[in-house]
């Protein structure tokens, strides 16, 4: 098969021939159709992203859609030709989607909404499982809740609204002033951070009280503010961000509670892909009940000029993310 293989960090990608997967016990070989590329892939080319565990030479990419090839035994879920997603690789030495196939453990995989084309499908996996840990599983979203999003149109923070919305939050998100209207096209009020403070729209929009949920998709300044914007007592913040150093004190004395969310554990350790299993099954819903949909890039990238997609993702000149299409 054709692969994509990185050799060096920061460096060009290779175009090699090597040989074609075969699966193993539990595992399914897809023949992808097209490989979500976000800004964590760009973090990881570049050699910045030592959580991710990638050791050289491998074949990167995070997410992917396509076509059951062949199964493993004991795979009862899924059978040759159907139509699959998920966030299957590239990271911790599990072979990424930057490839005409892959062997993937079949617990990362759900049908493919049919509702999506393969491109679209390819850019939900990772921001999907993100949103879903944050809002759902950590912070227990439910209809009527108050929910800030930051970075309501970054490739997390749009996929966010739309989860948020689905449990019947009010949602509310920052963006700079060229982005409200996307925001609002998502369904949630849009804040513009440059021309109104934390304190104002805390004001604004919970009368002083704080937000019932915040979830960071941009850390920093950004998570140290949101401790004190969240809702005293059964306040939640949720950060995809929380590297640095942050003085937790101005959320201790309002009683909330803090959750950090790292999506690429079940990759690295092999804990957990059921549930990523399990949540790109919530996504099929949502996306097949017309409540799920990403924003992608119009542009078509391939093997050949996969050096302008990640060039392009890096200088923000994308928007959100850009998809390789095999």
């Amino acid at each position: 098969m054709k692969a994509l293989i990185l050799e060096e960090f920061s460096a060009d990608f290779q175009i090699k021939n090597i040989d074609k997967p075969i699966p193993a016990e539990g595992e399914v070989l897809v023949r992808i159709k097209a490989s979500g590329i976000n800004m964590l892939d760009t973090k990881i080319k570049a050699g910045n992203a030592a959580h991710a565990q990638v050791t050289l030479p491998a074949i990167l990419g995070i997410d992917m859609a396509g076509i059951v090839e062949s199964v493993g035994k004991n795979v009862t879920a899924f059978a040759p030709g159907d139509e699959v997603y998920g966030m299957t690789g590239g990271v911790g030495g599990v072979q990424g989607s930057l490839a005409e196939y892959a062997v993937v453990d079949s617990e990362l995989l759900a049908i493919k909404p049919t509702a999506l084309s393969f491109k679209e499908a390819a850019a939900i996996p990772l921001a999907f499982i993100t949103a879903w840990e944050g809002l759902v599983d950590r912070a227990k979203i439910a209809a009527g809740m108050t929910v800030l999003i930051h970075g309501g149109t970054g490739s997390v923070g749009h996929i966010a609204i739309q989860l948020a919305k689905s449990f019947g939050a009010k949602i509310y998100a920052t963006g700079s002033a060229e982005n409200l209207d996307e925001i609002m096209a998502y369904g949630a009020t849009a804040i513009d951070y440059n021309a109104i403070s934390m304190e104002e729209y805390v004001n604004e929009y919970t009368d002083g009280k704080g937000f019932d949920v915040i979830f960071d998709t941009v850390g920093g300044t950004v998570l140290d503010n949101s401790f004190k914007a969240v809702k005293k007592y059964t306040g939640h913040v949720v950060s995809i961000l929380g590297w640095g150093s942050h003085s937790l004190a101005p959320l201790s004395f309002r009683g909330a509670t803090y959750s950090g969310v790292f999506t690429l554990m079940p990759l690295l350790t092999g804990e957990g892909r059921a549930h990523h299993g399990e949540i790109m099954n919530k996504a099929t819903q949502l996306a097949n009940q017309g409540k799920l949909k990403p924003a992608v890039n119009s542009e078509d990238f391939s093997f050949e000029n996969i050096t302008k997609t990640y060039t392009a993702l890096e200088k923000h000149s994308l928007k959100n993310r850009a998809i390789v299409l095999i």
